[in-house]
């Protein structure tokens, strides 16, 4: 059975929504960041209660419910009976948007007021698309309700700060240091589940940093797993320690039919934090870059750079006039430490990087043929333009493919023609990959029609006649290829398969 990841607010088909992540900041608020109440220390987790009311009792004003609308047109001719001639002649002939119906689409989700002067944290896929006067944040006692206004949203983390305006203080959650969450750790998910009121689930932390492609390939993801229970309606909703800190916003669940199965998500209450300062204060996210593309080291990569596990990122390719390449880094780096801080994986080092302001110093500790390699980086400013990459390859004809060793892959020169029909650029040189047989070790391996093999085995690669050549003299079980494809390099490793005579 499929597992299926739903969002647990409005319109979850916005979640995956990518786009820049700036949004004016509102007028009147004064730009500085929200006064919060703060602690890093780590949770006391030799406390034993038999129960968790008092805690409940004091962290649950914090959390609101939050109604938004968005009117959605719909040209009449899209209607069922706007075909029907009887009904034209009451609504005109054309489908414009002059002559639209209107709809009224309302949605619900949660809320967690993190500053006694009402700001509110809450997922961007709660309130996207909402009418400017479509928001209302219902307290918990059922019967106070304010109109919110949306401070900020980025799509990339599905993080939004309203609002609102009170004529006395508002009960504020203080925030814990999510960076100290350990696997394991008690926890409470607090939300509005299905309009039926608010509700409080128990669970623990089932796994941090985990990350699935949610929010698209632009977004930003170090998710908290947890059994708590969440549903549909917990969308912004507060997840809490045992102490009543606030630790997270809950975000979405995996599940095969919709339903809460004891798979849900939430989003790191520090990453939220960072969020919300920059929306408030400059009303956009400004994030490091540093201009490499990453991978995640698998065991074959790690065995074929002589690595001594899968830890850290693997450079696949470094961007020309950028802080990496000015630096020197080069495509085969391996990144182990950022900052002082051990890098786990290339989505932790994307993060980490991503949380960093531009012009910030950094330092970074690489492996590079095995050897340990220091670098000082000043990161840049991410584009907002940064393309995505990835459309579906064409097919290419060609009467110079012809069979080697690599198991059902054909290869020929590049050509002015391959060139213009791939959008390759004249800088990349190697050999181009023509077919790949679907029931390969090579498609397996993640090799498909329209790359460019540029290296075999730290060889370069030159052309079609070189390729050959150097693949035919491999002598290792596994071959490990740096590959152009679609605008980015990568390495993956193929099983030989001594060609065919």
């Amino acid at each position: 059975m499929k597992t299926k990841f739903k969002s647990i607010g409005r319109r979850a088909g916005l979640l995956g929504a990518v786009g820049i992540s700036c949004i004016a900041a509102l007028n009147g608020i004064a730009k500085e960041p929200p006064k919060l109440s703060v602690s890093d220390r780590e949770v006391d987790r030799s406390a034993k209660g038999a129960s968790y009311a008092s805690v409940i009792k004091r962290v649950t004003p914090s959390v609101v419910t939050i109604e938004s609308t968005r009117t959605v047109r719909v040209p009449r001719n899209h209607l069922p009976f706007f075909n029907d001639p009887r009904f034209r002649q009451f609504f005109g002939e054309d489908g414009s948007q002059d002559n639209a119906r209107k709809f009224r689409e309302e949605g619900l989700g949660s809320g967690v007021i993190v500053s006694e002067d009402g700001y509110i944290l809450t997922n961007n896929h709660v309130v996207d698309g909402a009418d400017e006067d479509g928001i209302k944040v219902s307290l918990s006692d059922g019967i106070t309700r304010y109109d919110a206004k949306v401070v900020g949203k980025d799509p990339r983390t599905d993080v939004a700060v309203l609002k609102i305006d009170a004529p006395k203080k508002l009960p504020a959650l203080t925030l814990a240091d999510s960076d100290k969450l350990e696997v394991g750790d008690v926890v409470l998910a607090i939300g509005n589940p299905f309009g039926i009121g608010q509700s409080v689930s128990s669970g623990i932390i089932s796994a941090l940093g985990r990350g699935f492609g949610i929010l698209g390939q632009e977004g930003y993801e170090d998710f908290i797993q947890t059994d708590a229970s969440i549903n549909r309606g917990n969308s912004g909703g507060a997840l809490i320690d045992a102490e009543g800190r606030l630790i997270g916003i809950n975000q979405s669940i995996a599940s095969p039919n919709g339903a809460n199965a004891g798979v849900g998500f939430a989003i790191p209450v520090n990453l939220a934090r960072s969020v919300m300062n920059q929306l408030v204060v400059d009303g956009r996210i400004a994030r490091g870059f540093l201009g490499v593309s990453l991978q995640m080291v698998t065991p074959e990569l790690a065995e074929s750079f002589s690595l001594p596990d899968t830890g850290g990122a693997l450079v696949g390719g470094v961007q020309p006039n950028t802080p990496a390449a000015k630096a020197g880094m080069k495509a085969g780096d391996v990144i182990v430490d950022f900052n002082g801080k051990r890098v786990s994986d290339s989505s932790h080092l994307r993060l980490m990087v991503a949380q960093t302001p531009p012009k910030t110093s950094v330092k970074f500790k690489v492996l590079r043929n095995a050897k340990e390699k220091d670098f000082a980086v000043t990161l840049a400013e991410l584009p907002d333009d940064l393309a995505a990459i990835g459309q579906d390859t064409p097919s290419v004809e060609t009467e110079e493919s012809q069979g080697i060793s690599l198991d059902g892959v054909e290869l020929a020169d590049l050509n002015n023609q391959t060139r213009r029909q791939f959008n390759i650029p004249p800088r990349v040189r190697g050999a181009l990959v023509t077919r790949v047989d679907e029931d390969s070790t090579a498609a397996e391996a993640g090799l498909r029609p329209g790359s460019v093999i540029m290296e075999v085995d730290q060889q370069p690669v030159t052309d079609l006649e070189s390729a050959v050549n150097i693949i035919q003299d491999s002598k290792g079980k596994r071959m490990r290829l740096w590959v152009y494809n679609q605008g980015a390099t990568h390495y993956l490793t193929v099983p030989m398969k001594k060609a065919r005579k």
